[in-house]
């Protein structure tokens, strides 16, 4: 039943950090001009680049730190900052403003990266890592949560009609609300852990 809870926990938390409902403007905004026949292509390119990415941190993201040397706190604290200005830039501006020259690409820029994997994603997935006993609930965490965002990319016409413009607007600034939250949260606990530990 812990195991459980602890999987549970680590996929609401990154699922509210790639906050793909959230973003359902923004694809629909990019996507745009994109014949239907390519969405598809687009979405499934977005979600095998992002679970790559991902698992790749997961595997690998403490080796990465440990080589440039750093530690899981001064990367929390730095996806935390960046991930403050994005939770920011979406409330003032209602999205990231994206602008895209080859539509071709957007499902692995910027759909994939920054929008649904970002330094707060990597950040989470990294933490995750750290926090539990085994690898397991991180690397389930990843898989359940992209296998959502699929399901809501796939039906992002329908959600958003279905929605409407205002419902759109009101969830984007919400989960703007909670990544904003959570982006001081890791920035407190960085800086906490920081001061704690001996140099």
């Amino acid at each position: 039943m812990d195991f459980i809870w602890e999987i549970g926990k680590a996929a609401i938390a990154l699922f509210i950090i790639v906050d793909p409902l959230g973003n359902i403007p923004i694809f629909m905004g990019l996507t745009e001009n994109v014949p239907e026949s390519k969405k598809k292509k687009v979405y499934n390119t977005a979600i095998i680049v992002g679970t790559v990415l991902l698992l790749v941190f997961a595997f690998t993201g403490t080796e990465i730190l440990t080589i440039f040397g750093l530690s899981i706190y001064s990367f929390e604290v730095a996806g935390g900052i960046l991930l403050l200005i994005i939770a920011i830039r979406i409330l003032i501006l209602g999205s990231m403003n994206e602008k895209v020259e080859y539509p071709e690409s957007i499902g692995a820029v910027p759909i994939a990266i920054p929008l649904l994997v970002g330094p707060g994603a990597i950040t989470t997935t990294i933490f995750n890592i750290q926090l539990y006993e085994t690898a397991i609930p991180a690397i389930l965490s990843v898989i359940m949560v992209m296998a959502i965002t699929w399901v809501i990319l796939r039906n992002s016409d329908k959600i958003y009609k279905s929605l409407g413009k205002t419902g759109s607007i009101v969830i984007s600034r919400v989960m703007a609300l909670l990544i904003a939250a959570i982006a001081v949260q890791y920035i407190l606990t960085g800086i906490t852990h920081f001061l704690v530990l001996p140099h």
